[in-house]
């Protein structure tokens, strides 16, 4: 059997040589270059069975010439690598015909399956388009948000029905927006209905529509959302809130096509992507009888679960530079965050996510004097809204045992600056040993318990000096 022939173009040495081994060793040919030109003589010498791309190759941009590429060799499957890991690089990466996008660091394992996967098929002819990373809907380079990038960029030439999964405040009608205004429907509307946030008796009328006196105050006829989102696409937040009769209904018009008004008789046949979304635990509300299973699956054809802010950490410094520029936008002054009020933000559990963030800056844009904001106006802040939070439900012995130890510290350390860290290590340090002892050393059952990501948790073991393996 013929082996596959692979070009990859890769300007890092030794990223090369870790490929070219591993598909060596799966038993394939593979051609290395490092710069566009080298892979346009390539391509003209040699019929390939994929190309495998990095994005930087110098000063060059490997995505924007792969559309002269696609034009002569319209079969050829196309893989792309990066290190700039963005969401506006998945998308670019999709659109221009690739057939997988891997951000770096990627699973090697992972990228050779994907390998044989692409040399036994064709992939298609995709409209090129470019797009600028500040006009992105999502922002962060992080390894949890790369999965989003990459499921999103699979979803932007298909309408499959999409449910979008998180915590509340992670921007998951961000999610839904992307999928519209980068996809093929972004010419249609976007409209966006919260379920939690209309009564009941209403929601019928409200999705579907309706004729003129089907209810008291109905005083004429008025189109629902679906009709509004014909040709684009419908995003039903908060769907897990929908009462059981118009889950039925709702049902009935995603197996048809066609929905009808209430209090009418006739049918509008619709064209119209659904993307869902919900911060509720689907399993037990069916179990509970609040929702309807087959409507789950109808709704869950492709899943996209969005990280929590506290296992994205590293998003934060995009994210708040992202908010500052928005606010400066609307028309509030134009302030930074110091380095050392940066990492206290990165420290902080984030239970209000994203939204969370954003209202912190505005917050902080409004209240601080300071032009450079420093970690103690941001500590003074975040200490006020945790001891009024765990104040509301009970927990204020607890914030008392805090402000002893709190004022211990300042009173031996207040003028080193280094108050909110021994503060965090005095507590979080012996909190880890005791969850490791808990579960034996078992990192992952640790993290779980934690409700933080594996990445994190070795971070932090590593940062506090702490071995698991010492705890088994």
């Amino acid at each position: 059997m013929k082996k596959p022939n692979i070009l990859l173009v890769e300007d890092d040495n030794s990223v090369a040589q870790v490929i070219c081994s591993a598909l060596d060793a799966e038993n394939m040919n593979v051609v290395s270059c490092s710069s566009v030109d080298e892979r346009n003589q390539q391509l003209s010498a040699i019929d390939f069975d994929l190309l495998i791309t990095d994005v930087g190759l110098g000063e060059a941009d490997g995505l924007k010439t792969l559309d002269t590429v696609k034009a002569v060799h319209p079969n050829l499957p196309i893989i792309v690598i990066s290190a700039q890991n963005t969401l506006d690089t998945a998308v670019r990466a999709s659109e221009t015909g690739a057939f997988e996008y891997f951000p770096k660091p990627f699973d090697l394992d992972e990228l050779i399956e994907v390998v044989q996967q692409a040399i036994h098929q064709k992939s298609g002819d995709r409209i090129a388009l470019e797009y600028d990373d500040d006009d992105m809907p999502l922002v962060g380079r992080s390894a949890p948000m790369q999965n989003v990038y990459r499921m999103i960029a699979r979803l932007l030439n298909n309408d499959l029905s999409v449910l979008v999964l998180g915590e509340s405040g992670t921007g998951k009608e961000l999610v839904a927006e992307a999928i519209h205004q980068l996809g093929h429907r972004k010419t249609g509307p976007f409209v966006a209905v919260n379920m939690a946030a209309i009564p009941a008796e209403l929601i019928e009328a409200e999705l579907f529509g309706h004729e003129k006196g089907a209810f008291t105050g109905a005083v004429a006829a008025a189109a629902g959302k679906f009709e509004q989102a014909h040709g684009g696409t419908l995003f039903l937040d908060e769907i897990g809130d929908m009462p059981m009769h118009a889950q039925t209904r709702l049902l009935r018009a995603l197996q048809s096509g066609e929905i009808s008004r209430v209090g009418g008789t006739g049918l509008v046949k619709l064209d119209v992507r659904i993307v869902a979304a919900t911060n509720k635990d689907f399993i037990k509300l069916i179990e509970k009888g609040e929702f309807r299973e087959d409507l789950y699956y109808r709704i869950n054809v492709v899943p996209v679960e969005l990280p929590p802010l506290r296992d994205r950490v590293d998003d934060i410094p995009a994210l708040l530079s992202h908010f500052l520029k928005m606010a400066v936008r609307e028309g509030l002054p134009q302030k930074q965050f110091s380095d050392q009020a940066i990492t206290l933000l990165q420290r902080h559990q984030w239970r209000g996510n994203v939204r969370e963030l954003k209202n912190l800056v505005y917050r902080m844009l409004v209240t601080a004097r300071e032009e450079v904001i420093p970690d103690k106006t941001v500590f003074d802040l975040l200490s006020a809204d945790s001891t009024q939070e765990r104040d509301e439900v009970g927990q204020k012995s607890f914030s008392e045992d805090v402000e002893e130890m709190v004022g211990q510290l300042v009173r031996q350390n207040g003028s080193d600056g280094y108050v909110y860290n021994l503060a965090l290590e005095k507590f979080e340090r012996p909190m880890l040993g005791s969850i490791l002892k808990h579960v034996q050393g078992n990192q992952i059952k640790a993290a779980k318990l934690l409700g933080i990501n594996r990445n994190t948790l070795r971070k932090k073991l590593t940062e506090y000096g702490i071995d698991p393996t010492s705890v088994r």
